[in-house]
C-alpha cells in the first residue's frame, strides 16, 4: 500500500483527537496513525528531497495544519492538538472522508488558503514531480506560499503574548530593521505611563531630517476610527506630521478610510498579518530554516576561460 496523502490522514486524526477531552501529543497521535493505516518500518523512513523531515511526518504535519486552521483542531501548547467544538461537531455529521474541500466551508480555512495564493500543498514523496504545467521556480514560489501564512499565524499568536512595553520595543525594532533611524541608539520609546497616544519615535533617515512617531496596541478588537483620530491629534500636539499606528488586530474601513483622507498629516496604518510579514521580510523574531540555491549555465565562464 502507499502512504496515504496528507487529506487521508485528516479524518482519522480528528477521530483520533476526540477520543477524550484531554490535550494529546502529536507524536503519540501519530505512532497511533502509523499503527492504523499499518504504514511500514520502510515507509516510515522514505524522507523529503532535503533529507531533513520523513514524507509521514511531514504529511501527519499538514493535516494537522490544515484541520486548526480551520478550527477543527486547536492548539494549546507547542506539539500538541486538542479537539474544538466544532471538530465535534464535524463528527457528529459522520462525514465519510475530510478534504479541503470540505474545509472551504469554514471561513477561517478559506482565509488562510488566500493567504496561502496557492491550491494545494506540493507532493512530498522523494520521487514526485511537479504538474507538467508548472516550472521548478513556480513550485518554490507555492511552497513559501503555503509555509509563509502557517509562519505568520505562529509569529502573531507569539506576539500577542508579549507585555505591552515589550511589544513597543519589538515594533521599534523591526523599525529599525527596515532602514529607519541610523543605529538602535535612534530608536526611543517613550516611558511609561500616561503617553499621549505616542509609543515611541524614529528618525526617518540616518540625518534626522524628520521623525516618525509611533503608537503601537497589542489588542484583540478591531481598531477604530476614533483611536486613529485621537493618534492624528497626539500627532498634532507635538508638532509631527508622519505617524505609524501598528496593532496586532485589524482595523475597521472606517478607521482605514479616514487614515486615507488625511492631508495636513500622514498615518501608515499596520495590522497583525502585515507585521507579521515585515518581521519575516526583514529577519526578525525568526531564524532561516533552509536554504536553496538555484544554479545555472555560467555562459561567461565558458567564454572568457582559456582551457
Amino acid at each position: 500500500m502507499s502512504l496515504p496523502t496528507y487529506d487521508q490522514f485528516m479524518l482519522p486524526l480528528l477521530k483520533l483527537a476526540a477520543e477524550d477531552e484531554r490535550v494529546h501529543a502529536i507524536a503519540t497521535l501519530r505512532e497511533q496513525l502509523a499503527h492504523q493505516f499499518g504504514i511500514t518500518p520502510e515507509q516510515r523512513a522514505i524522507r523529503l528531497p532535503n533529507g531533513q523531515q520523513s514524507v509521514f511526518d511531514n504529511r501527519i504535519g499538514w493535516a494537522n495544519t490544515y484541520l486548526r486552521k480551520a478550527g477543527l483542531l486547536s492548539r494549546p501548547k507547542r506539539g500538541s492538538v486538542q479537539i474544538t467544538q466544532r471538530g465535534r461537531d464535524v463528527l457528529a455529521e459522520n462525514p465519510t472522508a475530510i478534504d479541503n474541500l470540505y474545509l472551504q466551508r469554514f471561513d477561517e480555512f478559506r482565509e488562510f488558503r488566500e493567504r496561502s495564493a496557492t491550491e494545494e500543498p506540493l507532493a512530498t514523496t522523494p520521487n514526485a514531480t511537479p504538474a507538467s504545467t508548472t516550472t521548478p521556480e513556480e513550485t518554490i514560489s507555492k511552497a513559501i506560499g503555503i509555509l509563509n501564512p502557517e509562519l505568520r499565524d505562529e509569529l502573531l499568536d507569539k506576539v500577542k503574548q508579549l507585555a505591552p512595553e515589550h511589544f513597543e520595543g519589538l515594533v521599534l525594532r523591526l523599525l529599525h530593521a527596515m532602514g529607519y533611524g541610523g543605529s538602535l541608539k535612534d530608536v526611543e520609546g517613550v516611558p511609561r505611563g500616561p503617553d499621549g497616544g505616542i509609543d515611541g519615535t524614529i528618525k526617518e533617515d540616518k540625518l534626522g531630517l524628520d521623525v516618525i512617531y509611533i503608537q503601537a496596541k497589542r489588542w484583540e478588537n478591531s481598531i477604530g476610527r476614533e483611536k486613529i483620530q485621537a493618534f492624528q491629534g497626539a500627532l498634532a500636539g507635538v508638532g509631527a506630521r508622519k505617524g505609524v499606528f501598528i496593532t496586532t488586530s485589524t482595523y475597521t474601513q472606517q478607521a482605514i478610510a479616514y487614515a486615507a483622507q488625511l492631508r495636513d498629516s500622514k498615518i501608515i496604518l499596520i495590522d497583525g498579518q502585515k507585521l507579521t510579514q515585515f518581521m519575516i521580510e526583514h529577519d526578525v523574531g525568526v531564524s532561516i530554516k533552509e536554504t536553496f540555491h538555484l544554479k545555472r549555465l555560467d555562459e561567461d565562464f565558458f567564454a572568457d576561460v582559456d582551457f
